[in-house]
This record gives structure tokens, C-alpha cells and sequence, in this order.
């Protein structure tokens, strides 16, 4: 989400600039499968939303066995992914990959291990190809405080960045969402900036890890869907700042709020109002910063809402695009 910003600090490069853009961002196809994973155990079959994925993408795992299931784990990237069990069906799984904004492109082995309830060890391996994310670049100027901070500020966004590291580096073992996800400012479809790639007064700057939502000041934020407040306070760079744990190593973060209406620990329903759009922090207007983290992978939250989301508001996105293209 915001780590990468951190980075500049030691660079004593630094810098935001809020554009809000009416274009769509860029998202894989919808219901595009991959083949089915050879390597799978019998009985077992396990398939991808997309047939690769690039870079600060996100891809839906579905794994099917025709026996009951105990205990199943994925791996990949040397990192664990949990897989949860979608409704009462016992012989299937379902997990997230998430493709970190800065991840190398190449070919990544993804393992999926475990047992059937009758203890037999299934297991199911599949090659990932990660491709260069298509992102723009744009040349802003910015502050100077956030391009040369003092001593101090350096200090305060180490300490800062590292609080969010050690946030997003704890995984609950528990499932705390239940059902879709969503946009967290309503009647607002899509965003812009994901991952552009920044030229800051002049030198070069770290990617958008988040999307841009328009929003006046005063907006309501609400949760994308269950969970609980990981932490709600105010950051240098993002302001005042709340982010959420939905379990599973699936965290939502929420920017530049004019206030806080939630403390860390709190136990959220979807759609709790969490603050007030604002513009707190490193902008130059008011505006929602919404980012994801799964696995500590920063990438797009819009493809979270596709993935894991509401069906019927979909159905109404592909209906509206198509009649632009008309």
C-alpha cells in the first residue's frame, strides 16, 4: 500500500500528487479459467482465474477434490497461502494470490498440499507466469518537505513504515470476512493511479500502491467487509489512517481521512463507517487512498471486489461498459 513510499524517505525522494482519472482501471478479463493443474493427485483438480497474472494482480485459486478435505495450505512466492472452505462443500477450497506491484516478472511454481478427512495426502503443483504490469508514468511537483524531509520526519516514517510491516506481516488463521466485498465510498465504481510510476520534482519515484477514489470532504468510508481495526491513527505520508484485518493475511488500507471514527481492535460489519474522506497527509486535494495487501503483496482492490464480490453489482459493471463501447 503505502510501504513503498518509505523507500524514497531514505532516498530523501518523496512525494504525492492526487489526479483523478475517468478512465477504468486495468483488470484481467472476468471468468477467464486456467487449464486444470497436471501434477494433481487423483481426484484432485485445481484451477486459476486467469490464465497468468502480472504484476499487482490477483488471482482467485479453486481447488476440488472428490473426497472430503482436512487440512490444505498453499505455497508460493516462499510465502504460505491459506485456502478456506467455501460454503459446505468438504471437497473444495478456495484461497487469493496476490502479485506484489514490484514483483519480477517470470515463472513461479504454486504447491498446494494437505490431506482428505480419511487421512490420504493430496497435493498439486502449477507454474504461474507473472507478466510487467502496463502502467503510466507522470512527472509531478511536489512539496518539498516530502522530497527532502528533516532528520525527524525521516525518523518518524521508519518507524512508521516498520509498524506497518510488522501489521501486515501477522496473519490471523481465521476467516473474519463472510460474503462480498465492496467499494468503500458508495456510488463510486472504480479509481484511478494504481501503480503509476512517478517522477518527483524531477527524480524518480516509488509506485502508487494504492487506488485514488474521488470523494469531497466529509464522504463517508465505510469497510470493504468484515474484520477488525488493525490500526486507526494518523501517518505521516497517508494522514490520518485506518487500516483492517479480514483474516487469511487479507488487509485493507483507507488514506488521507479528515477524521477517525474507529480505534484498533475494533470488530467491524461490512460496511461500518470507518471516517470521512479528508486530505490529511502527502495530497493535493481530497480524495480516498484505498489499498490492499494479501500476503503482504500490494495489489489492485478493485480485482478483490471482482473476485470476491458482489455478483449482481458486476453483472450491472459489464452491462454499463458495454454500453459505452456501443
Amino acid at each position: 500500500m503505502i510501504l513503498q513510499d518509505w523507500t524514497i524517505v531514505r532516498k530523501r525522494r518523496m512525494g504525492l500528487a492526487l489526479v483523478i482519472l475517468a478512465a477504468v482501471a486495468t483488470l484481467p478479463p472476468p471468468g477467464a479459467i486456467a487449464k486444470d493443474a497436471r501434477g494433481c493427485t487423483a481426484g484432485t483438480t485445481l484451477r486459476l482465474s486467469a490464465p497468468e497474472a502480472s504484476q499487482g494482480s490477483l488471482l482467485l485459486i479453486e481447488l476440488k477434490s472428490a473426497k472430503p478435505l482436512a487440512e490444505v495450505q498453499g505455497e508460493w512466492n516462499e510465502r504460505i497461502v491459506p485456502l478456506w472452505q467455501e460454503g459446505t462443500d468438504q471437497g473444495q477450497r478456495r484461497g487469493l494470490l496476490g502479485v506484489d506491484l514490484e514483483k519480477a516478472p517470470g515463472e513461479y511454481e504454486l504447491k498446494v498440499t494437505g490431506q482428505t478427512a480419511g487421512g490420504e495426502r493430496i497435493s498439486c503443483n502449477v507454474m504461474v507466469a507473472v507478466q510487467k504490469g502496463q502502467f503510466a508514468t507522470e512527472k509531478l511537483q511536489v512539496e518539498k518537505q516530502f522530497v527532502e524531509p528533516s532528520p525527524e520526519q525521516v525518523k518518524r516514517a521508519n518507524e512508521e513504515r516498520q509498524k506497518l510491516r510488522d501489521i501486515f506481516d501477522r496473519v490471523a488463521l481465521e476467516r473474519l470476512w463472510d460474503g462480498p466485498f465492496r467499494i468503500p465510498l458508495d456510488g463510486v465504481t472504480t479509481g484511478s493511479n494504481f501503480g503509476k510510476r512517478r517522477i518527483l520534482n524531477g527524480n524518480p519515484g516509488s509506485p502508487h500502491g494504492g487506488m485514488d477514489l474521488p470523494g469531497t470532504t466529509g464522504t463517508p468510508v465505510h469497510a470493504a467487509q468484515r474484520g477488525r481495526v488493525a490500526l486507526a491513527e494518523e501517518l505521516f505520508f497517508s494522514g490520518n489512517t485506518v487500516v483492517v484485518d479480514h483474516g487469511l493475511g487479507i488487509y485493507t488500507f483507507y488514506g488521507h481521512l479528515s477524521q477517525i471514527d474507529v480505534k484498533a481492535g475494533d470488530a467491524l460489519e461490512t460496511g461500518a463507517v470507518l471516517g470521512k474522506v479528508g486530505a490529511t497527509g502527502r495530497v493535493t486535494g481530497p480524495h480516498l487512498h484505498w489499498g490492499l495487501t494479501v500476503e503482504r503483496a500490494r495489489v489492485n482492490p478493485l480485482l478483490l471486489v471482482r473476485l470476491l464480490g458482489n455478483p449482481s453489482v458486476e453483472a450491472a459493471r459489464k452491462r454499463r461498459s458495454k454500453a459505452r463501447t456501443k
